[in-house]
């Protein structure tokens, strides 16, 4: 194949990344793979589609997503709209034998998530969903650690993603208050990213025990209303898991975390050794083993380098801090990858499908305030 052609679906600030990392992972690949060719592009906001029609040179632009999934000269798919629309645009490309590359979550439910997870199965095509955490240099080199037997037997997991972006009670309310556009709130929008991190690293989570509230319930309908509605998903959610490996997990998200801008934070400990790591910081690990001599011992900062598998794609010596659009990149990459060179794909409609259904048991379990099982 000697180009793959792109029909992308969603045409804002995550629709112009997915095109820019496509090119970027054209010109940063050393692997054989196809040039990328934008085919066509549609977004429901005609204004924002000729923009970026015309920006990154797509051939045809469209207000009717339909045009995309079902035209024979696109291969692929790229669906970059808010949540709720996935479910029907992935299905409709995955009917008409497209690859599809989704951005997270895949869907707003267990059930639709498997629905297409059997569909990408039946059909055969390369299917990724972007949870793109973990493709960072970072997961991969703890996950070497884990996989090795460096860290021992895994103990346990604590981990959080907090943000501050929706602290302000004056900020109008958006779909993503609205369960029927969101799915959930911080689970859905933060902690699916920390959530999609822990099952990569630790395998599936078998059981959970959740609580969450709404601090703020009421929003103003626009900027400077005194309209106030209701916010309909949680604010702050905490739970206590079991993975099906026995180890124990602490996992809790917030988006109104006052002074927390970004930080996706985890730790890891191990009968042999802990790390942790934080995406504020995101080019350090910090590891400890306790084979190290006794008066030797303490945390270590390593700087991501060379030897950490995806990292070597941007820069060619160690300790040059890399970032959040280099990871996007590196998930184009691997979905050329993948259609080209018939690479695997660790976060597909499955990986998705297993991530829905931890979610639903999540919510459930904070609704009921039982345990539930996955």
């Amino acid at each position: 194949m000697e180009n793959i052609r792109i029909g992308l679906v969603g045409a804002g600030w995550m629709g112009k990344a997915h095109a820019i990392s496509f090119n970027n992972a054209k010109l940063l690949s050393k692997e054989g793979i196809s040039s990328p060719v934008f085919e066509i592009v549609a977004d429901v906001i005609e204004d924002n589609v000729k923009t970026i029609y015309k920006d990154l040179n797509f051939n045809r632009w469209t207000t009717n997503w339909e045009e995309v999934v079902t035209d024979e000269k696109v291969d692929l798919v790229d669906i970059a709209t808010p949540n709720a629309f996935h479910f029907e645009i992935a299905k409709m490309a995955l009917e008409n034998g497209k690859h599809v590359y989704c951005e997270k979550p895949l869907t707003l439910s267990y059930e639709e998530s498997k629905i297409l997870a059997d569909l990408a199965k039946e059909k055969g095509v390369v299917n990724y969903v972007g949870y793109n955490n973990v493709l960072n240099p970072a997961n991969n080199y703890v996950k070497e650690l884990i996989e090795e037997g460096a860290l021992g037997e895994i103990t346990q997991f604590k981990g959080m993603y907090d943000q501050d972006g929706l602290l302000d009670p004056d900020s109008p309310i958006t779909w993503r208050h609205i369960n029927k556009f969101s799915g959930s709130g911080a689970l859905g929008d933060l902690g699916s990213h920390l959530l999609s991190i822990s099952q990569y690293l630790m395998g599936n989570i078998e059981k959970v025990n959740a609580i969450s509230k709404t601090f703020i319930t009421k929003r103003p309908k626009n900027v400077g209303s005194k309209e106030m509605a209701p916010v309909e998903n949680e604010d702050v959610i905490t739970m206590i898991a079991k993975y099906e490996n026995n180890a124990l997990g602490t996992i809790s998200s917030s988006r109104i975390a006052a002074g927390r801008k970004n930080n996706l934070s985890y730790e890891i400990q191990g009968t042999k050794g802990t790390v942790y790591y934080s995406l504020e910081a995101m080019n350090e690990v910090h590891v400890y083993f306790t084979d190290d001599a006794i008066k030797d011992r303490g945390f270590r900062k390593v700087f991501l380098n060379t030897y950490h598998n995806g990292y070597s794609t941007f820069q060619p010596a160690d300790g040059i801090a890399i970032g959040y659009n280099d990871i996007k990149i590196l998930e184009a990459k691997k979905v050329l990858n993948a259609i080209c060179n018939n690479e695997s794909i660790i976060t597909d409609f499955k990986f998705a499908e297993q991530m829905d259904a931890t979610i639903k048991a999540i919510l459930n379990s904070a609704k009921n305030l039982s345990w539930e099982t996955v």
